[in-house]
């Protein structure tokens, strides 16, 4: 369930000491990330409204949505990877039945510079999209 997958996450930010610790944590998970298809590194996969460059692939397999992402910044790309532990490989009504305030959930909206905060937003932004996308084609 995401809500169990952020409430981990939640549980394992909390347990570090300070944001800078937390900050590193979540590079380290960035690090962690597949590596990107070339072939999908386009305009057409990147995410719109964020400061960094973000891509994001989406493939819809026995109704379940595998994404493929990458950034060419680091935090950013550790935000990506923390996105991708609670959204890839979910169905479409479970990403669009979950709560929008993942940055309010993992304290992290007084932690993010305004960029990034919106960045992060536009990301989860297009994991929604895709997400209805996919929900429509199904129906």
């Amino acid at each position: 369930m995401i809500s169990q997958t952020i409430e981990e996450i939640a549980k394992t930010l909390d347990a570090l000491p300070d944001w800078e610790e937390r900050y590193g944590a979540i590079i380290a998970m960035g690090k962690g990330l597949a590596q990107y298809p070339e072939e999908h590194r386009t305009e057409q996969f990147k995410v719109k409204g964020c400061q960094s460059q973000v891509w994001l692939h989406p493939t819809l397999r026995n109704g379940t949505i595998y994404f493929d992402a990458d950034s060419d910044a680091l935090i950013v790309k550790g935000l990506v990877a923390l996105l991708m532990k609670v959204y890839n490989e979910r169905t479409p009504a479970e990403i669009l039945n979950s709560k929008d305030d993942l940055a309010q959930q993992l304290s992290l909206e007084q932690h993010l510079s305004p960029n990034r905060a919106n960045g992060l937003a536009s990301m989860m932004k297009q994991i929604r999209l895709y997400a209805l996308a996919y929900s429509l084609v199904k129906a």
